[in-house]
């Protein structure tokens, strides 16, 4: 591959199927292009599992091509069922209106729009797929898809073979998908479009639909799925999901959530969410021996992205303070009591459980017994140890920690 921005895909192992890239090689080495990525709209964020793609599009960007990014606030209402085992939860049209508004917040801190002809585009397909008249629909685009082919898609096949049920509306997804290729193709000159593996087959599908209405090429290009070496799905913690607005989860706890990584996945985590040039990277692998410095280099770049690398500089200052030093950092979770609840005292337990260091009561009992809980470094070992004002004389706060990784800071008002 000739093209820069292809090539550094396949360096980076973002490239893992194109409909044709000879092709898109050749086209996108003469002149810029425009591709889209989708993102449906089922929260007020999106998480660390879409940033791959966000990556892809800032690549994408930095080689002086136009990213589309398509806020799904028309497919949101329907649900993709692609690596889904049930229906997703459906969504009224006031709350996707927010969530989009929230993600595209997240999409103008990472995209940047200083230069015109590489800004992002911005795209809601509900702009189209609101306005549809069904009966028209079936005709003009219904009639290019086959149920056989359609049957065929993991999408579709793997919720059948485990005879989980798949609706009516669930199973048009991948034409609305197809028609949105179709639609920024014909008004935004829009030619590729990105996704997860996942999404092969809707990619497909909207290639196809664009050859047969309007007889022009366009092409789709997928990026692996990203497994973790432990099997657990990317971005799950025990805090919950890792979220890129930093109000949902905080800089500190990103940068932690990377600083944690598997030995084994730091390497390719190196090259799929840093922008660390892919030469100066494979020397840095290869010639340092501590892999918890590869970790810290890994949470630094990753953090400065998505929240800056001023908080990414507090947030390795904080950990050090914090495990290191013994003591509390600045960038550290905060949590805030009221006096008249401390003075009145609370139970060790409803401590840990009310400020989410533990999925429930029990858990937080077997914590203790396991000897994990501490207030400033100290361990707890009495389940009935009553907290009061008294433990906050010194600073006004305690440090309370669950384990080796889980701090916040618990502050009196």
């Amino acid at each position: 591959m000739k093209n820069t921005f292809l090539n550094e895909m396949n360096s980076r192992g973002f490239l893992n199927q194109c409909t044709d890239l000879d092709k898109l090689d050749k086209i996108s080495k003469e002149k810029p292009i425009k591709a889209y990525i989708g993102f449906d709209s089922t929260a007020p964020s999106l998480h660390v599992g879409s940033l791959l793609q966000i990556m892809v599009l800032r690549l994408l960007q930095r080689y002086g091509h136009q990213p589309i990014v398509l806020l799904g606030g028309g497919t949101t209402l329907i649900g993709d069922p692609s690596g889904k085992d049930s229906t997703r939860k459906i969504l009224k049209q006031k709350d996707i209106k927010k969530n989009i508004y929230g993600i595209k917040k997240i999409f103008e801190k990472l995209l940047p729009s200083k230069n015109k002809k590489t800004k992002p585009i911005f795209v809601d397909n509900y702009s189209w797929l609101g306005k549809l008249k069904y009966i028209d629909f079936l005709r003009d685009v219904g009639k290019h898809f086959t149920i056989n082919k359609m049957l065929t898609f993991d999408s579709v096949k793997l919720r059948l073979d485990r005879e989980q049920s798949l609706s009516y509306m669930e199973f048009n997804y991948m034409i609305l998908q197809a028609y949105d290729f179709y639609q920024l193709f014909r008004k935004n000159n829009c030619i590729l479009q990105m996704g997860g593996s996942d999404q092969w087959g809707n990619i497909v599908n909207g290639v196809e639909l664009i050859r047969r209405i309007l007889q022009k090429e366009a092409y789709g290009l997928t990026t692996p799925l990203i497994t973790l070496s432990s099997g657990a799905k990317m971005g799950k913690t025990e805090k919950g999901a890792v979220w890129l607005d930093k109000k949902m989860f905080s800089p500190y706890d990103y940068w932690q959530f990377w600083r944690n990584t598997a030995d084994e996945d730091v390497k390719k985590f190196l090259k799929y969410f840093t922008e660390i040039n892919v030469d100066e990277l494979s020397n840095k692998i290869n010639n340092e021996k501590d892999i918890n410095k590869l970790k810290i280099l890994l949470a630094n770049k990753a953090t400065s992205i998505v929240h800056g690398s001023k908080a990414a500089e507090e947030s390795e200052q904080t950990a050090k303070t914090t495990f290191v030093q013994g003591g509390v950092g600045k960038n550290i979770p905060e949590k805030k009591v009221s006096r008249n609840l401390i003075s009145k005292g609370i139970n060790i337990i409803d401590l840990v459980f009310q400020n989410g260091l533990s999925t429930s009561k029990g858990d937080a009992r077997r914590l203790l017994k396991n000897r994990g809980i501490k207030i400033n470094d100290k361990i707890i070992d009495d389940d009935k140890k009553i907290v009061g004002l008294d433990e906050f004389e010194k600073n006004n706060y305690i440090k309370l920690s669950v384990g080796k990784k889980n701090h916040i800071k618990i502050t009196v008002t």
